[in-house]
Parts: structure tokens; sequence; C-alpha cells
């Protein structure tokens, strides 16, 4: 009875055969198995345990694991197995699943060849060096045993092609935070930046996984000849949103108005009283506006420019000429400052006057100078 069990349970496996073998033996070179329902020994060459190079066989198997096995080929004492070829179809229906949905894989790196890296999934996937990183990576060699997420961005399973991206990944992450960034984003918010590259027109600085642009006129208060005069690429700054167009993904920033303002303390450094130095911006019928600290212009009224009488402040003034001024008035709120040339030119010819007028004539009597002409006439 036993010796019929014994003939119902021994099978003669052919090429092709899909079996289960549990590891007996794990030589360096290769492993032996012990095939259920076989008289022969089962073993698997080195070449057929991973689809990737291996040294040692006890790096993939260790004794009394069991493995899925393919037969390659029967001998008269032994079955010759694969590994690789069962782990190999299992894995190309599940790769061909994530790839048609997109799905990001995570492994390890098993290896850094030249011109890429080398992972393994069931099957050789390759990870070409333009598609490692979102920079340029001179050394790989540190990325051996990391592990990182991929895409597929290449399956062919008749050519046995597997390329992989992480790249791709980066950049989808990248493009999902710059759109959480750009819809929270509202008019008048102050955020930090860093300055990420300098054109002749302005600033572009990064506001977290997006740029936007802050033009040369919104650098400074100050009139701005070269953007690099004013901020550095890398360097960390405070910017205001001015505008948001979401469709064409245009953000527009300031620095300018996140400094405090022209006007600010203008009371104490342009004080009622106080006698400044600048420059006649614009001539306009009724007076001259003078800039006396950058973007703060003041208003010499036309009746302020001179003791004389003019018809336009032209016949006295031109634009870009510098003025001293007298500060008359000034309204920090209204941003507004009265200027006076005319009170310092009549200090200046009040204290002309003194300083020629002869010591010994100070003092003098009306009627002493009559006196003495009236003595002269009696002569």
């Amino acid at each position: 009875m036993s010796e019929e069990l014994n003939q119902v349970e021994v099978k003669n496996f052919e090429v092709g055969d899909k079996v289960t073998g549990q590891v007996t033996k794990v030589e360096e070179k290769q492993v032996l198995v012990d095939i259920q329902g076989s008289k022969l020994d089962g073993i698997i060459p080195i070449s057929e345990l991973s689809s990737l190079h291996i040294e040692k066989a006890a790096d993939v198997v260790q004794d009394g694991e069991k493995l899925d096995l393919e037969v390659l080929k029967v001998e008269e004492e032994a079955l010759i197995l694969s590994k690789r070829k069962v782990d190999a179809e299992k894995a190309w229906e599940s790769l061909e699943q994530k790839f048609q949905a997109g799905e990001i894989i995570e492994t390890e790196v098993k290896d850094v060849v030249k011109g890429g890296l080398v992972v393994d999934l069931g099957v050789r996937g390759f990870v070409p060096a333009s598609l490692v990183e979102t920079f340029f990576v001179d050394d790989f060699s540190d990325y051996k045993g990391r592990t990182l997420t991929f895409k597929i961005v290449e399956l062919d399973r008749d050519k046995n092609r597997l390329i992989l991206s992480h790249r791709a990944v980066v950049e989808e992450e990248k493009g999902k935070q710059k759109q959480n960034r750009l819809d929270a984003l509202e008019s008048g918010q102050v955020i930090e930046g860093t300055v990420q590259r300098i054109t002749d027109f302005g600033a572009f600085v990064d506001i977290g996984g997006i740029d936007g642009l802050v033009h040369i006129s919104q650098l400074s208060y100050e009139h701005v000849e070269k953007p690099s005069d004013v901020v550095q690429e890398g360097q960390k700054v405070q910017v205001k949103v001015l505008s948001v167009d979401r469709d064409n993904e245009r953000i527009s920033l300031s620095i300018k108005e996140t400094l405090p303002g022209p006007w600010s303390n203008i009371a104490e450094k342009a004080a009622k009283g106080s006698v400044l130095t600048g420059t006649v911006k614009r001539l306009v019928s009724y007076g001259a506006f003078v800039e006396v600290f950058p973007g703060v212009e003041g208003l010499v009224h036309i009746s302020q420019i001179a003791h004389k009488h003019i018809a336009t402040p032209h016949e006295v003034l031109k634009e870009g000429q510098e003025v001293t001024v007298k500060v008359l008035d000034v309204n920090e709120d209204e941003q507004r400052l009265s200027l006076s040339i005319k009170e310092l030119l009549e200090k200046e010819a009040e204290e002309r006057f003194e300083y020629e007028l002869p010591e010994e004539t100070k003092g003098f009597q009306l009627g002493e100078v009559i006196g003495d002409k009236l003595k002269n006439l009696k002569k």
C-alpha cells in the first residue's frame, strides 16, 4: 500500500513546470533544494537566484527557506531550477499595474553603475543619472543602500526593460506644493522668501516652492540702478504680495512695502524750523517740489521762493538744482511738507547788512545828522 502511495507522489517534471522547493544547502555558487513529489534533487545556479548580479548565494536565500521555482532543465540526477524567472513573472504583472496607475514605488538602491542606479523589483530596474534628481549629481557612490521613491517611466516586458525615475516623484511633489502654495496666497500677505535669481528688471524670490517677481521699482523707496545693488542671490527677504495671477502662475511681490516708508518719523527728521538741503524735482505754476529725503518731497510755494515778485518759479529755479530750504510746517499723517527758500535768503541778507555796516555808524540819531547840516549852512 505504501509503495503504491509513493508511486503516486513521485512525479516526472518537465521544463517550464512550477514547483515549490525547500532549501537544504546553500553553497557559494548554487543552492540545493528538496522538491516535493520529485525523486531528483533540485539545483538553483547562482545566476538564477536574482535578476541582479550577486557574489554569494547566501546573499539571497537561507537554509530551510521555501521557494517558488520554475524547471529550466531536467537532468538524470537533478532538476535545474530558477527562482529568478518566477520572481520576474510575478513582478512584471505587479509592475504593469503600478505603471498604469502611476503609482509611486519605494525601494532600495542595490547598485551604482556607469550611467545611473540599479534597483531590484523582482526584475532589474535601471534609473538613468538624468532621472535621479532635479539637480546635477557628480558622484552617485553614496546612493547605494539608500531607499528612494520612484515612478516607472518605461516598461517593456518583451525586452526585459524597466526604467524608473526618482526625479519624476520629486517634480510631482514640487508641483503639488506649488499649487497648494499658489492657492493659499492672497494679496496683502507679508511672508519670508529667498532671492533666487536677479535680472535687469528685478529679482525673483522663492516664497515656498514658487517664485514671485519683485520689480526693480519695488525693491526700495530710493531709486535703484541695478537690483544687485540692493539684494543678492540666497538672501532672505520679507516681501508683500501685491497680486496673484493663478492662471498664469505669476506673482507680483514688493520688498519696498515691507520697509518703513520714507515719511515714517518725518516730523523728527524734518522738524519745523530745521534747515535741509534738497533737489528741485518738479516746477509747477504755484511753486516747486523739492526732495529732501529719498521719496519725500516738500512744496516751496511760489511766495516762498524769492523776496521779489516772480510770475513763475522757472524765473528763479530749474529742475535738478540743489537748494537749501527751511521747514515751515510738517504733517506726517497727510504726508505734507511746507518749505521756504525765501526765509533763508532773508536771513542771509540781514546778516550781510549787519556785517557790512561800519561799527562807528551804529546807533546814530537822525537829529544829529540834521543838526550837523544846519551848522554848516549857518557858516
